[in-house]
C-alpha cells in the first residue's frame, strides 16, 4: 500500500526513534548514580537514601560472593554504606564511576574480614600447637609473613589502580573475567589487558620470575 507523506514532512522526523542501546542504557544509569554520590557529598540525606535503594542489593550480593555468610555480610554492608556516607566527598568523577568506586570499596571490606577471620584462626591454631608444648620460633614466622604480607601490598600500591581493581577483584575475591567485566562495567577485552599488565608488574615488583 503507498503512504503518502505531507510535502513539508521531514521523512527523518516521520521514521520511529530507534530504542536506546544497552551501552547507552548503561552509560544513563551510571551518570544518574555518579550524580547521587555527588550530592551525597554535599551532605544531601534524600540522595543517599536513594542512593542505598540503587546500590545496596547489588553490594550486598558481592560481598555475599566472597564471605557466603549472610549475616557477615549484611554487617559488612553497612559498614560499608557507612563509609561511603562519610567518605562520598573523596569521589573523583574525573576518575572512574561511581558504582565502581563502591563496588571496589564493598569488595576491599570483604576481602579484609575474610583476612581477619583466617588471622584469627591461625592465631587459635598456633594457640593449640603451643600447648602441645611443640618447639617452634613463633617470632620468625610471624615476622616472615609479615614481611610477605608487606611485600604484596607494596607490589600492588605500584600498580594503576584500574590494573588493582582487575587483580584484587580475579585473584583476590575469585571472579571470573566475565564478572569482573561486569562488575568494572568495562569490555572483557579490557579486563584480560588489565589482569595481564597487572600481573607482570607484580611479577616484576616481586622478583618472581615469569
Amino acid at each position: 500500500m503507498l503512504v503518502l507523506v505531507p510535502a513539508d514532512t521531514d521523512i527523518d522526523d516521520a521514521a520511529p526513534a530507534s530504542p536506546p542501546t544497552p551501552d547507552a542504557t548503561r552509560d544513563a544509569a551510571s551518570a544518574a548514580t555518579d550524580a547521587l554520590l555527588l550530592r551525597v557529598a554535599g551532605g544531601d540525606q534524600r540522595a543517599f537514601a536513594e542512593l542505598y535503594d540503587l546500590i545496596a542489593p547489588r553490594m550486598l550480593g558481592l560481598v555475599r560472593h566472597v564471605l557466603k555468610d549472610h549475616a557477615q555480610s549484611e554487617e559488612v554492608l553497612q559498614e560499608v554504606l557507612l563509609e561511603v556516607w562519610q567518605t562520598a566527598s573523596r569521589f573523583d568523577p574525573n576518575k572512574g564511576r561511581a558504582v565502581t568506586w563502591m563496588l571496589t570499596m564493598a569488595h576491599r571490606r570483604a576481602i579484609d574480614r575474610v583476612r581477619s577471620a583466617q588471622s584469627s584462626r591461625d592465631r587459635d591454631v598456633k594457640i593449640g600447637i603451643r600447648d602441645l608444648d611443640r618447639e617452634y620460633d613463633q617470632v620468625a614466622e610471624r615476622a616472615e609473613i609479615r614481611i610477605e604480607h608487606e611485600r604484596v601490598a607494596t607490589a600492588l600500591n605500584k600498580l594503576t589502580d584500574l590494573q588493582r581493581q582487575a587483580v584484587e577483584l580475579a585473584y583476590y575475591g575469585g571472579y571470573s573475567h566475565s564478572e569482573v567485566s561486569t562488575m568494572l562495567g568495562v569490555p572483557m577485552g579490557t579486563v584480560k589487558t588489565r589482569l595481564r599488565d597487572g600481573m607482570i608488574r607484580l611479577r616484576e615488583e616481586l622478583g618472581v620470575a615469569s
